[in-house]
């Protein structure tokens, strides 16, 4: 029996697809227009009679459901699913999925990345060299920032979903005493792995990374109070959400050596307002929310969207969530 085809409308597939991949599995599925970018005043237009909608950050909220009366399916190019409204979906019958675990291989290296950034300031005695620095300088070396070794280094980690423990793990290579605030058991961890409460790590730790989901409770748990209590030579890492945590006081903290640095990935607006205090604060370092977008990281989250697709056009639809 041929497997029906569908009417399938891709909002945004710029960022996940800017041209390295193929569609062509996608289109195998059904009637399908992809659309690089969808402005919110356009999202009904472009969506209009489609059964099957695939978002990435373009929202989808009750009332374009209720103008859509053919739409059954949202799949969400992402991990994190808050540009749908999940209840109204689940009150019309509208089955959404979203894309588990994909670029958690990437997203740690992006954390050390970071990481090995700061504390040996590679980038920065890159471009000190390419000036001419070195070749004028009276010693076979020279550097001009502290360099930090990372063995024996606390690292605090908050959250050990499936991002957070491979940053653990690597942390381990290094070396590293990995601490970690978790709903996990002391019983459920490995040896090298020890659980810590969150106001006892921030203090504790000379590295904390951000491995949590944005919700009511850890919105902006990044703020005066909790970077008051990190060592002035602690760095702060964040490739979770941008408003885990306060920009502002996070700038006041750098600018004022109250914290020797940070890394971030993400920002509570993205693209940044350039008023953002983050893009002028001292020992900043801003990478564009590119953690994820690796090219394996992206064909593995193309390849599952596809076949969330393929699952829901078959009756057993899969990565629903609930």
């Amino acid at each position: 029996m041929e497997q029906k085809k569908i009417k399938i409308c891709v909002l945004d597939g710029y960022a996940a697809n800017p041209g390295d991949l193929s569609w062509e599995g996608l289109k195998s599925l059904g009637e399908c227009i992809i659309y690089d970018r969808t402005a919110p005043e356009e999202l009904l237009e472009h969506a209009a009679d489609a059964e099957a909608i695939l978002t990435n950050k373009v929202v989808i909220g009750a009332e374009h459901m209720d103008a859509l009366p053919n739409l059954k399916y949202i799949g969400v190019l992402a991990t994190g699913y808050n540009v749908v409204d999940i209840a109204a979906a689940q009150q019309r019958g509208i089955i959404v999925t979203n894309i588990p675990a994909y670029s958690t291989a990437s997203v740690a290296q992006m954390v050390f990345a970071h990481i090995l950034n700061i504390t040996t300031q590679v980038q920065h005695h890159s471009e000190e060299v390419h000036k001419g620095r070195w070749s004028n300088n009276a010693d076979f070396c020279f550097w001009d920032t502290p360099l930090t070794e990372l063995r024996d280094k606390k690292i605090g980690l908050i959250g050990l979903g499936h991002t957070g423990y491979t940053t653990a793990r690597i942390a381990i290579g290094f070396g590293m005493k990995v601490y970690a605030v978790t709903s996990k058991s002391h019983f459920q961890l490995p040896p090298e792995i020890k659980k810590m409460e969150i106001d006892e790590l921030f203090s504790e730790c000379d590295v904390v990374s951000l491995h949590c989901p944005l919700t009511p409770d850890t919105f902006e748990l990044v703020n005066e109070r909790r970077l008051s209590m990190m060592k002035p030579t602690a760095i702060l890492i964040n490739t979770g959400r941008g408003a885990l945590i306060n920009e502002q006081d996070l700038a006041n903290a750098l600018n004022s050596g109250k914290l020797y640095a940070a890394g971030i990935d993400v920002l509570s607006s993205e693209p940044p307002h350039a008023d953002n205090p983050l893009l002028s604060a001292k020992n900043c370092y801003i990478t564009p929310h590119i953690a994820w977008a690796t090219y394996e990281s992206r064909e593995r989250l193309m390849n599952i969207a596809i076949s969330n697709l393929q699952a829901y056009i078959s009756g057993n639809p899969e990565n629903v969530i609930k």
